[in-house]
Protein backbone atom coordinates (compact mmCIF):
# COMPACT_ATOMS: atom_id res chain seq x y z
CA UNK A 1 0.00 0.00 0.00
CA UNK A 2 1.73 2.96 -1.00
CA UNK A 3 1.13 6.52 0.59
CA UNK A 4 -0.11 7.79 -2.92
CA UNK A 5 -2.88 5.35 -3.36
CA UNK A 6 -4.04 5.56 0.34
CA UNK A 7 -4.63 9.10 -0.05
CA UNK A 8 -6.34 8.97 -3.64
CA UNK A 9 -8.56 6.40 -1.86
CA UNK A 10 -9.38 9.03 1.03
CA UNK A 11 -10.53 11.10 -1.86
CA UNK A 12 -12.76 9.01 -3.77
CA UNK A 13 -14.19 7.83 -0.57
CA UNK A 14 -14.78 10.91 1.47
CA UNK A 15 -16.44 12.54 -1.87
CA UNK A 16 -18.30 9.96 -2.77
CA UNK A 17 -19.62 9.24 0.52
CA UNK A 18 -21.00 12.40 1.04
CA UNK A 19 -21.65 13.97 -2.39
CA UNK A 20 -24.95 12.20 -4.30
CA UNK A 21 -23.29 10.07 -6.48
CA UNK A 22 -23.18 6.81 -4.74
CA UNK A 23 -19.90 6.05 -3.55
CA UNK A 24 -21.04 2.05 -3.69
CA UNK A 25 -21.58 2.65 -7.44
CA UNK A 26 -18.32 4.30 -8.62
CA UNK A 27 -16.57 1.63 -6.86
CA UNK A 28 -18.08 -1.29 -8.86
CA UNK A 29 -17.68 0.69 -12.09
CA UNK A 30 -14.00 0.92 -11.12
CA UNK A 31 -13.07 -2.19 -10.09
CA UNK A 32 -14.56 -3.57 -13.37
CA UNK A 33 -13.58 -1.02 -15.58
CA UNK A 34 -10.29 -0.48 -14.34
CA UNK A 35 -9.26 -3.52 -12.76
CA UNK A 36 -8.64 -1.28 -9.36
CA UNK A 37 -7.81 -4.06 -6.66
CA UNK A 38 -9.86 -3.37 -3.32
CA UNK A 39 -7.94 -1.44 -1.21
CA UNK A 40 -7.58 -4.26 1.81
CA UNK A 41 -10.02 -4.80 4.34
CA UNK A 42 -7.50 -2.52 7.05
CA UNK A 43 -7.41 0.56 4.68
CA UNK A 44 -11.30 -0.18 4.15
CA UNK A 45 -12.60 -0.17 8.03
CA UNK A 46 -10.18 3.01 8.53
CA UNK A 47 -11.63 4.75 5.68
CA UNK A 48 -15.12 4.64 6.90
CA UNK A 49 -13.57 5.69 10.18
CA UNK A 50 -12.53 8.69 8.78
CA UNK A 51 -16.45 9.44 6.76
CA UNK A 52 -17.41 8.66 10.53
CA UNK A 53 -15.40 11.04 11.95
CA UNK A 54 -16.17 13.61 9.35
CA UNK A 55 -19.58 13.41 10.32
CA UNK A 56 -18.76 14.24 14.13
CA UNK A 57 -17.04 16.90 12.96
CA UNK A 58 -19.22 18.48 11.05
CA UNK A 59 -22.42 18.19 13.49
CA UNK A 60 -20.10 18.13 16.64
CA UNK A 61 -23.20 20.48 18.14
CA UNK A 62 -25.86 18.12 17.36
CA UNK A 63 -24.03 15.21 18.80
CA UNK A 64 -22.67 16.97 22.48
CA UNK A 65 -26.59 18.04 22.17
CA UNK A 66 -28.08 14.76 22.45
CA UNK A 67 -26.08 13.84 25.61
CA UNK A 68 -28.59 16.46 27.10
CA UNK A 69 -31.69 14.17 26.32
CA UNK A 70 -32.24 13.14 29.69
CA UNK A 71 -33.71 17.00 30.65
CA UNK A 72 -34.10 18.36 27.09
CA UNK A 73 -37.56 16.82 25.33
CA UNK A 74 -36.74 18.49 22.08
CA UNK A 75 -33.46 16.38 21.79
CA UNK A 76 -35.07 13.21 23.61
CA UNK A 77 -37.21 13.19 20.90
CA UNK A 78 -34.49 13.86 18.68
CA UNK A 79 -32.93 10.82 19.69
CA UNK A 80 -36.02 8.74 19.59
CA UNK A 81 -36.11 9.39 15.62
CA UNK A 82 -32.88 8.82 14.88
CA UNK A 83 -33.43 5.33 16.57
CA UNK A 84 -36.25 4.70 14.59
CA UNK A 85 -34.89 5.58 11.76
CA UNK A 86 -31.99 3.02 11.99
CA UNK A 87 -34.58 -0.05 12.56
CA UNK A 88 -35.30 -0.13 8.96
CA UNK A 89 -31.90 0.22 7.77
CA UNK A 90 -30.38 -2.92 10.05
CA UNK A 91 -33.14 -4.80 9.44
CA UNK A 92 -32.63 -4.60 5.46
CA UNK A 93 -28.96 -4.89 6.11
CA UNK A 94 -29.75 -8.30 7.76
CA UNK A 95 -31.85 -10.00 5.52
CA UNK A 96 -30.84 -8.68 2.50
CA UNK A 97 -27.20 -8.23 2.62
CA UNK A 98 -26.74 -11.71 1.10
CA UNK A 99 -28.86 -10.42 -1.73
CA UNK A 100 -26.67 -7.01 -2.15
CA UNK A 101 -23.84 -8.67 -2.11
CA UNK A 102 -25.00 -10.54 -5.23
CA UNK A 103 -25.76 -7.77 -7.49
CA UNK A 104 -22.45 -5.79 -6.02
CA UNK A 105 -21.01 -6.14 -9.56
CA UNK A 106 -23.31 -5.71 -11.88
CA UNK A 107 -22.57 -2.94 -14.06
CA UNK A 108 -26.36 -2.92 -15.33
CA UNK A 109 -28.13 -2.51 -12.48
CA UNK A 110 -25.43 -0.13 -10.89
CA UNK A 111 -25.67 1.93 -14.20
CA UNK A 112 -29.63 1.33 -13.70
CA UNK A 113 -29.43 2.71 -9.98
CA UNK A 114 -27.38 5.48 -10.94
CA UNK A 115 -30.02 7.05 -13.35
CA UNK A 116 -32.61 6.47 -10.71
CA UNK A 117 -30.11 8.75 -8.24
CA UNK A 118 -30.35 11.36 -10.94
CA UNK A 119 -34.17 11.31 -11.01
CA UNK A 120 -34.02 11.58 -7.42
CA UNK A 121 -31.71 14.99 -7.61
CA UNK A 122 -33.88 16.06 -10.34
CA UNK A 123 -36.63 15.85 -8.03
CA UNK A 124 -35.02 18.06 -5.11
CA UNK A 125 -34.69 20.57 -7.10
CA UNK A 126 -38.61 20.71 -7.66
CA UNK A 127 -39.89 19.86 -4.32
CA UNK A 128 -40.99 22.66 -1.93
CA UNK A 129 -39.42 23.10 0.83
CA UNK A 130 -41.43 21.85 3.81
CA UNK A 131 -42.21 23.29 7.31
CA UNK A 132 -41.88 20.65 9.99
CA UNK A 133 -38.72 20.55 12.75
CA UNK A 134 -38.16 18.15 14.55
CA UNK A 135 -40.88 19.21 16.93
CA UNK A 136 -43.25 18.56 14.31
CA UNK A 137 -41.21 15.60 12.99
CA UNK A 138 -44.04 12.25 13.09
CA UNK A 139 -42.09 8.49 14.14
CA UNK A 140 -43.58 7.64 10.59
CA UNK A 141 -41.24 10.30 8.47
CA UNK A 142 -38.33 8.76 10.57
CA UNK A 143 -39.35 5.45 9.85
CA UNK A 144 -39.91 6.07 5.85
CA UNK A 145 -36.19 8.23 5.73
CA UNK A 146 -34.62 4.88 7.43
CA UNK A 147 -36.25 2.74 5.44
CA UNK A 148 -34.75 4.47 1.94
CA UNK A 149 -31.31 4.58 3.56
CA UNK A 150 -31.66 0.86 3.54
CA UNK A 151 -32.63 0.34 0.37
CA UNK A 152 -29.75 2.94 -0.81
CA UNK A 153 -27.54 0.10 -0.42
CA UNK A 154 -27.79 -0.53 -3.56
CA UNK A 155 -24.93 0.60 -5.47
CA UNK A 156 -25.67 3.06 -7.84
CA UNK A 157 -28.68 4.65 -5.49
CA UNK A 158 -27.09 7.75 -3.21
CA UNK A 159 -27.60 7.46 0.24
CA UNK A 160 -27.45 11.11 0.98
CA UNK A 161 -29.91 12.22 -2.12
CA UNK A 162 -32.52 9.16 -1.62
CA UNK A 163 -32.78 10.08 2.47
CA UNK A 164 -32.66 14.10 1.59
CA UNK A 165 -35.54 13.45 -0.88
CA UNK A 166 -37.31 11.34 1.51
CA UNK A 167 -36.83 13.80 3.97
CA UNK A 168 -38.20 16.67 1.63
CA UNK A 169 -41.08 14.52 0.79
CA UNK A 170 -42.86 13.71 3.97
CA UNK A 171 -42.78 17.34 4.83
CA UNK A 172 -39.20 18.62 6.69
CA UNK A 173 -37.80 21.74 6.25
CA UNK A 174 -34.09 21.91 5.03
CA UNK A 175 -31.81 22.32 8.14
CA UNK A 176 -33.78 19.50 9.80
CA UNK A 177 -34.05 17.38 6.39
CA UNK A 178 -29.92 17.80 6.34
CA UNK A 179 -29.51 17.55 9.93
CA UNK A 180 -31.43 14.25 10.26
CA UNK A 181 -30.46 12.42 7.34
CA UNK A 182 -26.52 13.21 8.19
CA UNK A 183 -27.03 12.03 11.76
CA UNK A 184 -28.74 8.89 10.76
CA UNK A 185 -25.86 7.82 8.57
CA UNK A 186 -23.39 7.80 11.61
CA UNK A 187 -24.91 4.52 13.25
CA UNK A 188 -24.78 3.06 9.33
CA UNK A 189 -21.40 3.92 9.16
CA UNK A 190 -20.59 2.94 12.84
CA UNK A 191 -22.32 -0.06 11.98
CA UNK A 192 -20.26 -1.00 8.88
CA UNK A 193 -17.35 -0.61 10.00
CA UNK A 194 -17.56 -2.58 13.34
CA UNK A 195 -18.60 -5.44 11.34
CA UNK A 196 -15.46 -4.66 9.34
CA UNK A 197 -13.12 -4.98 12.45
CA UNK A 198 -13.12 -9.05 12.97
CA UNK A 199 -11.62 -9.02 9.28
CA UNK A 200 -8.96 -5.87 10.13
CA UNK A 201 -7.99 -7.75 12.93
CA UNK A 202 -7.45 -10.62 11.14
CA UNK A 203 -5.53 -9.25 8.61
CA UNK A 204 -3.42 -7.36 10.76
CA UNK A 205 -1.61 -3.85 10.57
CA UNK A 206 1.89 -3.62 8.88
CA UNK A 207 3.94 -1.46 10.77
CA UNK A 208 5.47 -0.38 7.03
CA UNK A 209 1.75 0.20 5.94
CA UNK A 210 0.68 2.86 9.27
CA UNK A 211 2.08 6.24 7.06
CA UNK A 212 -0.35 5.65 4.42
CA UNK A 213 -3.10 4.12 6.77
CA UNK A 214 -3.23 7.22 9.04
CA UNK A 215 -2.94 9.43 5.62
CA UNK A 216 -5.88 7.56 3.80
CA UNK A 217 -8.17 8.17 7.32
CA UNK A 218 -7.26 12.43 7.48
CA UNK A 219 -7.67 12.54 4.09
CA UNK A 220 -11.44 10.49 4.31
CA UNK A 221 -12.36 12.80 7.17
CA UNK A 222 -10.91 16.10 5.37
CA UNK A 223 -12.75 15.26 2.30
CA UNK A 224 -16.13 13.86 3.93
CA UNK A 225 -16.27 17.46 5.48
CA UNK A 226 -15.32 19.20 2.71
CA UNK A 227 -18.34 17.00 1.06
CA UNK A 228 -21.11 17.40 3.48
CA UNK A 229 -20.24 21.20 3.53
CA UNK A 230 -20.68 21.16 -0.04
CA UNK A 231 -23.87 19.22 0.02
CA UNK A 232 -25.63 21.37 2.54
CA UNK A 233 -24.93 24.92 0.23
CA UNK A 234 -25.71 22.97 -3.20
CA UNK A 235 -29.04 22.20 -1.46
CA UNK A 236 -29.62 25.43 -0.17
CA UNK A 237 -28.94 26.98 -3.77
CA UNK A 238 -30.55 24.29 -5.14
CA UNK A 239 -28.13 23.36 -7.78
CA UNK A 240 -28.59 19.66 -7.39
CA UNK A 241 -28.91 19.49 -10.92
CA UNK A 242 -25.71 18.85 -11.85
CA UNK A 243 -25.22 16.13 -9.89
CA UNK A 244 -28.43 14.39 -11.61
CA UNK A 245 -26.83 15.31 -15.22
CA UNK A 246 -23.50 13.96 -13.82
CA UNK A 247 -25.40 10.51 -12.21
CA UNK A 248 -27.57 9.93 -15.94
CA UNK A 249 -24.18 9.90 -17.89
CA UNK A 250 -22.15 7.50 -15.78
CA UNK A 251 -25.04 5.34 -14.97
CA UNK A 252 -25.72 5.54 -19.13
CA UNK A 253 -21.78 4.59 -20.06
CA UNK A 254 -21.92 1.72 -16.75
CA UNK A 255 -24.86 0.24 -18.88
CA UNK A 256 -23.33 0.73 -22.20
CA UNK A 257 -20.06 -0.90 -21.02
CA UNK A 258 -22.01 -3.83 -19.47
CA UNK A 259 -23.51 -4.81 -23.29
CA UNK A 260 -20.50 -3.60 -25.11
CA UNK A 261 -16.86 -4.24 -22.71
Amino acid sequence: MSLLKAVLLGIVQGLTEFLPISSSGHLVIFQRLFGLEAAGVTLEVLLHFGTLLAVFWVFWRDFLALLKFPKDALQRRFLLLLILGCIPTALIGYFLGPFIESIFHSLLLTGAALIVTGILLKLLTLLPEGQKNVAAMQPADALWIGLIQGIAVIPGLSRSGSTITAALWRGLDRPTAVRYSFMLAAPVILGATLLEIKDMAAAGIEKGFLLPYAAGTITACLCGALAIRLFIRLLQQQKFHYFAYYCWLVGAAAIAAHYFF
